[in-house]
């Protein structure tokens, strides 16, 4: 019987040369050569159709509208280069600073009833046991309607007759008839309470969604330690979705502030420019102020309102990437 020695196990400090040697050599740069056997110019091939669409549909109307903003034009005569006098304009119109303050009040009021609204619709609907299908289609109802079709319908529910509909309802409890769309006062929180109407369902069905990728244990261990409905929600619903909440919240702010369909249609910015937004002074400056309109300052407005919007999401994910994780 012979007996072969075992090589010696390698410590680590016998290792630590080659470590050293490994480490030390020099890391290979891709050359183009190596670039293209690897296949990146089959992948550059493939990309390119969709680089060129995307260009020319998105980053092209966005450079043409920066250009658009330093010069004089209504598309009719041959525009002529103002450089900032567009931006100095629509800074010192009376008007911009009426706008803003409605763009900001009718995002306000949407935040307050329209965002918090679809979070606990969406609660509501997934605890239902029959019928869930039925009522999320109920829910998805007003994203199906043509928007101008749901505007125009709202509008005679806002009729300031007596026999308006939400008149009448009013009129069942004591209640005299209300000028919902004549009203400084009410113009606004009319159109907000459409809104929220409108784009609610959109949201609903995202919340359910996500509600499906709560694990089921929380609220299992939450139960047993005896929990309410609402201590469920507040400390098993709401920080599983903090995420999406994030997301949702940002959109809708985004949302709320290029409002236009609703002034528009409703009451073309008024009673006494009590609902003229953003939006609307863009359509103003590009279609009412004169013959063919300055479209200059109009495409000045929106670059200033994209920078501002740019900058606000920005900082916003900047201050919650921390707590959407």
């Amino acid at each position: 019987m012979t007996l072969t020695a075992k090589p010696p196990a390698s410590t680590p400090a016998a290792d630590e040369p080659g470590q050293a040697a490994a480490s030390a050599r020099p890391k290979r740069t891709r050359s183009p050569r190596t670039w293209v056997r690897g296949g990146g110019l089959s992948t550059l091939v493939f990309l390119a159709p969709m680089l060129v669409v995307f260009g020319f549909f998105s980053w092209s109307p966005i450079v043409q509208s920066v250009i658009m903003s330093l010069q004089k034009t209504n598309l009719l005569d041959p525009p002529a280069w103002v450089g900032l006098d567009n931006f100095a304009n629509v800074l010192s119109d009376p008007l911009l600073g009426t706008a803003v303050v409605n763009t900001l009040y009718f995002a306000g009021l949407a935040l307050l009833f329209g965002f918090p609204l679809p979070i606990i619709m969406a609660v509501l609907m997934s605890e239902v046991r029959r019928g869930k299908g039925f009522y999320s289609a109920l829910a998805y109802l007003p994203v199906v309607i043509p928007p101008v079709v749901a505007v125009l319908l709202w509008k005679v529910f806002f009729d300031a007759s007596p026999t308006g509909l939400f008149n009448a309802i009013l009129g069942w409890v004591g209640i005299p008839p209300q000028p919902w769309l004549q009203s400084p006062a009410t113009a606004m929180p009319s159109l907000v309470l459409e809104a929220t109407w409108a784009a609610a369902g959109g949201s609903i069905i995202i919340y359910l969604a996500a509600l499906l990728s709560v694990p089921p244990e929380l609220y299992d261990a939450a139960e047993v330690d005896g929990a309410s409905i609402w201590r469920k929600i507040w400390h098993v619903t709401l920080p599983q979705l903090r995420g999406i909440l994030f997301i949702m919240l940002i959109l809708q702010v985004i949302g709320t502030a290029q409002v236009f369909l609703e002034p528009y249609l409703f009451t073309g910015g008024g009673p006494n420019n009590a609902t003229v937004t953003i939006l609307l002074l863009i359509y103003r400056y590009a279609f009412q102020n004169s013959l063919g309109g300055d479209y200059g300052e109009a495409t000045a407005l929106s670059v200033m309102l994209a920078v501002v919007l740019a900058l606000l999401s920005w900082l916003y994910f900047k201050l919650t990437e921390r707590w959407s994780s």
